[in-house]
């Protein structure tokens, strides 16, 4: 009874009709009609997916409409290719399903549909990179073992270079012997592809598949087609993922394809996927050429309001890893190739040995045991975008012209020299603006930008091109830039405070004073961010304030973090350490900057006169 509560509580909202989605998807897919099944059954929980996944099919469907005006295309003539190169010429090598056609249940027939159907502008397929984070024992490995095999084979790339790629041999070598055995589970496999030691390849296309690792630079050199990787929770560094991706350079429509199960440290490469991933699906970053499969159990609304990525402890309303009607949420294959049988072996043996527990819950239940949470959730921070921020350049133009003349409060967070800057004005309500508004300016050195989009992945040069990031030339911070633009926000605002953090600052404090702007010192530690991060996260809560969907203060409400002294002060700080590559410093400054509008307060309407 629970969990059908809890399913009604945490059913995923979608924009979509059933039935003009389904007469999409039924055009989309006719040749591939369990997508569309399942694409259906997920929108209008007939499968219960965590959100995650439910966001990547309604991201599959929204695409097959809009997907267009950016150059895509679905080909399903290429994805019912692939899928019927799995059920007619691989079968499973082990288990009780050994020696059986490999038919893709209808999850793993969406990823395929996915990867080998998208076309990009270029005509070749669209995503290059895809991350499957899934519960362990649901077919992960057999799945990219096909997926090397047809690349090998099938793809219609001369010289194909597939490689089953880890830190350590051994550890390649898993993935590979999957591909080994559906070989030679195959005639027609076993007729055109060669098997040597370490080494399937097919003579006629000079085309090979390996496994390879990091060991002795096994990783340099390579013109690499497809890259399979994986376990990669286990990869103590992104050397491997990085010199994959670097292999790819070359190729038309390379792939480098991910699984894992969910980790524990969250500074590593595996968690830097996963949030990456995460936040594609969540629309807080965008890249068309990465796919992403994640499947978890879900907070409730309320603990996900609250900063919460994954069920709380103690929550009643959160789904429960003791809870068998949530399992195939994290278990897609449930029922297939892990039993449930199996799984409550697992959990009545955890619940009797805590020891177990972590490693139960992080393997079979897709929990990230290192815990972090998030000070601002994602629906509560798009709540506060207002109207007309479905397009945000338009929304920021009309913000300049209808904000002319009010009052406002600004406050800067200086990045190192070749770091990001961030300067945010902050406009309370006042008479003529009955709701507060926030404008923010961003800036980064030019020699840090490329360097930050490649190896961050962080789509800075994307922010550049849509006026949202103003590149500054060199390689260390211009407040040049920086103080003009406070200097036309004087010109076209009623500047009335602006708040600094000392450090770093103090040339451009005399600049703007010379300008003969007010400026407030604003130190960053406990004592002085408790109040002004406690205020943020109230008016994000009350939905106080319109950001108008600024994608880089998105991401930095995002990265978010809040921690406490053991006086309970709190302040904001960037997950997990100072060398993350994400950023807070325009919610820093946005927070300084309400702090200042909260000492100087307005009033928003006329007094009344008093007849006497």
């Amino acid at each position: 009874m629970k969990a059908a509560i809890s399913n009604l509580m945490l059913k995923h909202k979608t924009s979509f009709k059933t039935s003009s989605t389904e007469s999409l998807l039924a055009s989309a897919h006719s040749k591939t009609p369990r997508v569309a099944r399942y694409c259906l059954d997920v929108l209008t929980g007939n499968i219960p997916t965590g959100r995650l996944v439910f966001l990547a099919v309604e991201r599959h469907v929204r695409d097959l409409t809009d997907g267009p005006t950016r150059g895509l295309r679905y080909d399903d003539v290429a994805a019912a290719y692939v899928i019927e190169f799995f059920s007619k010429f691989l079968c499973f090598a082990e288990g009780e399903n050994a020696g059986k056609p490999f038919i893709p249940e209808p999850w793993q027939q969406f990823v395929l549909a996915s990867l080998f159907g998208w076309k990009g502008p270029d005509g070749f397929r669209r995503f290059r990179t895809a991350y499957n984070e899934i519960g362990k024992g649901s077919g992960k490995s057999p799945l990219a073992a096909g997926i090397g095999l047809f690349g090998l084979l099938a793809d219609g790339e001369p010289a194909a270079e597939v490689y089953a790629a880890a830190v350590m041999k051994d550890q390649a070598k898993i993935l590979f012997r999957d591909a080994e055995n559906m070989r030679s589970q195959s005639p027609l496999l076993r007729q055109k592809i060669a098997a040597h030691v370490n080494n399937l390849s097919v003579r006629a296309t000079a085309s090979f598949f390996r496994p390879i690792s990091s060991e002795k630079r096994g990783l340099d050199g390579k013109r690499v087609h497809m890259g399979l990787l994986d376990e990669i929770h286990e990869h103590p560094s992104p050397i491997v993922v990085d010199k994959m991706r670097a292999g790819t350079k070359g190729r038309r429509q390379a792939l480098i394809f991910m699984i894992t199960n969910s980790g524990f440290d969250r500074e590593t490469v595996c968690f830097h996927q996963h949030e990456y991933s995460r936040r594609i699906l969540e629309g807080v970053l965008e890249n068309d050429a990465h796919f992403a499969f994640i499947c978890h159990l879900d907070a409730c609304e309320e603990c996900r309001a609250n900063g919460h990525t994954q069920p709380k402890d103690g929550c009643a309303n959160c789904d429960s890893w003791l809870d068998e009607d949530v399992w195939i949420k994290a278990n897609p294959n449930l029922g297939v190739s892990i039993r449930k049988e199996y799984l409550r072996e697992l959990v009545t043996e955890a619940v009797s040995m805590p020891t177990k527990e972590g490693i139960v819950r992080r393997l079979n239940f897709c929990f990230w045991t290192q815990g972090e949470t998030r000070a601002i959730g994602a629906e509560a921070w798009r709540v506060c975008a207002g109207a007309g921020a479905e397009d945000p350049v338009a929304w920021r133009a009309r913000q300049l012209e209808e904000l002319k003349g009010l009052t406002c409060y600004g406050a800067f967070d200086l990045g190192s020299t070749d770091d990001m800057t961030a300067d945010v004005f902050f406009f309370p309500k006042q008479a003529k603006l009955p709701k507060a508004r926030v404008l923010p300016w961003f800036y980064a050195p030019r020699e840090s930008v490329a360097l930050r989009t490649q190896r961050d992945r962080i789509p800075y040069e994307l922010w550049e091109r849509l006026g949202f990031l103003k590149v500054t030339p060199g390689n260390v911070r211009d407040d040049e830039f920086i103080r003009k633009d406070v200097g036309e926000c004087g010109r076209r605002f009623n500047v009335r405070e602006i708040r600094f953090d000392p450090y770093r600052a103090l040339l451009l404090v005399n600049q703007l004073q010379a300008d003969g702007f007010t400026l407030v010192e604003h130190r960053q530690g406990f004592v002085s961010m408790h109040d002004p991060i406690t205020r943020l996260l109230s008016m994000v809560k009350g939905a106080e304030f319109e950001h108008g969907n600024n994608p880089v203060l998105n991401w930095m409400a995002d990265n978010l973090v809040v921690v406490s002294d053991a006086a309970g002060n709190q302040k904001p700080v960037k997950p997990s350490n100072s060398n993350s590559p994400k950023k807070i410093d325009g919610m820093v400054a946005l927070a300084m900057a309400i702090a200042a509008a909260d000492a100087h307060p307005i009033p928003t309407s006329r007094p009344r006169l008093m007849r006497i």
